[in-house]
C-alpha cells in the first residue's frame, strides 16, 4: 500500500509540473471535459443549442472548470486527470458463491486513474494525439459478479499493475467539403478551434472506441457523471478493446450541420477481456458503424438520436457447444474457452437518445441487443440492455456547476448463455457456480458538487437488484465517494 501511494504521489507531482510549464509558453483561456477517460466535447456547429462554450460554462466567479487555464492557439495541448472512486457495500443475501461472485461480505475498495493528454498541430488540419494513463487500485469483488458492476474506472485484471501505459497514439487528419466554417470546442481528442461545417475526419492509431461510439452527453462521462458500466455505456454493446478499454483501428467520420456518420475497423483481443490483440485481420477484427440525428425535436431544445450496429469476428466460444460438450462428459463443466481456434462472428445493435427539456434538466436513454450465441468477449455478459435517465443542473440553488443523476438500467441474458451460466458455467465476469434468472436492475444516482476551478467531488448511490442475473443473491446497496482534479 505505501508503494502504490508513493508511486501515485510522485505520478501527481510530475504530472502537475508539466501541466505548469507546458501552460507557460502561451496566453490561457478556459478548460476541457473528458468522457470515461476523456468526452468528445460537442461542438458549437451542431445546433445553436447545444451545450455553452467553455468560456461561457463557469460559476457566478467566473472561474475556469480546469485547474490550469488552457491556450486557445497555441500549437501544443496538455492536460490531464486524476480520478479517485471510494466504493464500499455491506453484506447480503446470497444462498450460494462462485469464483467469479460478487463477495457477500462486507467490503470497500479504491480506484485511481491518472491521464496525461498531449497533442500537437502539424497543420490546421492534422495533428497528433499522444496520452498517457496510470490505473492503479481495485474495484470491489475485483470487478467479478455484476454484469453492470459499478465502477467504469476499474481495469478488470487486477494483476496488471498501476504501471504508466500508453492508452492512446492517434493521427487525426480534418478535410474540408465546404468553405463555410464554425467555432469548435477545443479538447484532448481535437485541438482545432474551427471546424469546416461539412467535412470528413480520419483518425488512425490507438484509441478507445468508446471515445467517438456510443457517446451521450448526460450518460457517459465516468468522471464527472454516472459510475455504473451499463448506466455510462451500452452494456449489449461488445466493444473491441483490451482489458484496459483501448484498441487499434481505424475511424473514418463525415459530419454535417445536422448529422454526422462514424466507421471503425478495430483489433478485438487474442482471447476474451485478453490484453493482447489480434493483428491478423482474417482472425480477427470489429467493424462498427453509428449514424447521428441532431435536430431540434422540441423547439429550442436540442434532441440527439443515435444509431450504432456493429460486428465482430475472433476466437470465440459458442454457448451451445459448451453445453453440449458438457452434457456428453467431455468437459467436467461448462467451459466456453475449450474449443478448437474458430472465427466466429458476433453482432449487435444500438439506440441512443438525448433530449433537452429546459436549460438545466436532460433526458437520455440507450437500447442494446446482440446475439447471445457467442462468448461475451470485451466489454461485458449483457445480450440485452434498457437504461433511462436525467440530469439536473444546480442553477435553481446557484450552483452552476453542480449537478444531478439518476439513471435505471436492466440488463438481460440469452436463453444459451443463461443456462450456461444456470450448469456452472463461468466467463470473464460471472459465474456464482449456479443461477435463479432475474434481469439485473440497476438504480444509480450521483451528486456532483464544484468546489473550485477543476476540483469536483461526487456521492454516489447505486442499488443493484438480482446482481449477476441471480434472484439467490442479493440485492445490493454500493455507495461510493469521487474526487475529480482537471487540470
Amino acid at each position: 500500500m505505501t508503494k502504490r501511494v508513493s508511486k501515485y504521489g510522485s505520478w501527481t507531482i510530475a504530472l502537475a509540473i508539466a501541466l505548469v510549464l507546458g501552460q507557460s509558453r502561451s496566453p490561457a483561456q478556459s478548460g476541457t471535459e473528458n468522457k470515461t477517460t476523456v468526452q468528445q466535447t460537442p461542438r458549437a456547429e451542431e445546433s445553436k443549442n447545444s451545450e455553452p462554450s467553455q468560456e461561457e460554462n463557469t460559476d457566478a466567479d467566473q472561474s475556469p472548470v480546469t485547474i490550469f487555464p488552457h491556450s486557445q492557439t497555441s500549437r501544443f495541448w496538455i492536460s490531464g486527470q486524476i480520478n479517485t472512486i471510494l466504493q464500499w457495500h455491506p453484506s447480503f443475501r446470497a444462498r450460494y458463491s462462485g469464483d467469479n461472485s460478487l463477495r457477500p461480505q462486507s467490503e470497500n475498495a479504491t480506484s485511481r486513474v491518472l491521464t496525461l493528454y498531449t497533442g500537437f498541430q502539424l497543420t490546421k488540419k492534422t495533428e497528433i494525439i499522444f496520452d498517457v494513463e496510470s490505473a492503479g487500485g481495485r474495484g470491489i469483488s475485483d470487478a467479478f459478479g455484476l454484469a453492470g458492476f459499478t465502477n467504469l474506472d476499474v481495469v478488470r485484471n487486477p494483476t496488471l499493475g498501476s504501471k504508466p501505459y500508453l492508452a492512446r497514439l492517434t493521427i487525426h487528419q480534418i478535410i474540408p467539403l465546404s468553405s463555410e466554417t464554425a467555432e469548435a470546442t477545443r479538447g484532448p481528442l481535437s485541438l482545432a478551434t474551427k471546424l469546416p461545417v461539412r467535412r470528413l475526419e480520419i483518425r488512425a492509431g490507438k484509441f478507445g472506441l468508446a471515445d467517438f461510439f456510443d457517446l451521450n452527453s448526460v450518460g457517459t462521462d465516468s468522471h464527472l457523471q454516472f459510475l455504473n458500466w451499463t448506466v455510462d455505456n451500452n452494456g449489449g454493446y461488445d466493444y473491441a478493446a483490451d482489458t484496459r478499454g483501448y484498441t487499434f483501428g481505424l475511424l473514418v467520420e463525415y459530419q454535417d450541420r445536422n448529422w454526422g456518420v462514424r466507421f471503425a475497423e478495430a483489433l478485438m483481443p487474442k482471447v476474451a477481456n485478453g490484453i493482447n490483440l489480434e493483428w491478423n485481420l482474417h482472425r480477427a477484427r470489429s467493424e462498427n458503424l453509428e449514424v447521428e440525428s441532431r435536430h431540434n425535436f422540441i423547439p429550442k431544445h436540442l434532441g440527439v438520436l443515435r444509431l450504432l450496429t456493429y460486428v465482430n469476428h475472433a476466437n470465440m466460444g459458442s454457448y451451445r457447444e459448451a453445453i453440449d460438450n458438457f452434457r456428453a462428459g467431455r468437459t467436467p463443466v461448462p467451459d466456453i474457452s475449450v474449443h478448437p481456434p474458430k472465427t466466429r462472428i458476433k453482432y449487435g445493435f444500438g439506440v441512443n437518445f438525448e433530449q433537452e427539456a429546459t436549460k438545466q434538466l436532460r433526458f437520455f436513454g440507450r437500447y442494446g441487443w446482440n446475439e447471445g450465441r457467442h462468448e461475451s468477449f470485451a466489454y461485458t455478459e449483457v445480450n440485452n440492455t434498457v437504461g433511462l435517465g436525467f440530469d439536473f443542473k444546480g442553477d435553481s440553488w446557484r450552483r452552476k456547476q453542480d449537478k444531478i443523476g439518476v439513471a435505471f438500467a436492466t440488463n438481460g441474458l440469452s436463453d444459451d448463455h443463461r443456462q450456461y451460466l444456470e450448469l456452472g458455467g463461468k466467463g470473464f465476469l460471472l459465474g456464482d457456480g449456479a443461477l435463479t434468472y432475474g434481469r439485473e436492475n440497476i438504480l444509480e444516482t450521483y451528486y456532483t458538487l464544484h468546489i473550485w476551478r477543476g476540483i469536483f467531488n461526487s456521492f454516489d448511490l447505486q442499488h443493484i437488484n438480482n446482481p449477476g442475473y441471480n434472484r439467490d443473491r442479493g440485492p445490493v446497496v454500493v455507495p461510493g465517494v469521487r474526487l475529480h482534479l482537471e487540470f
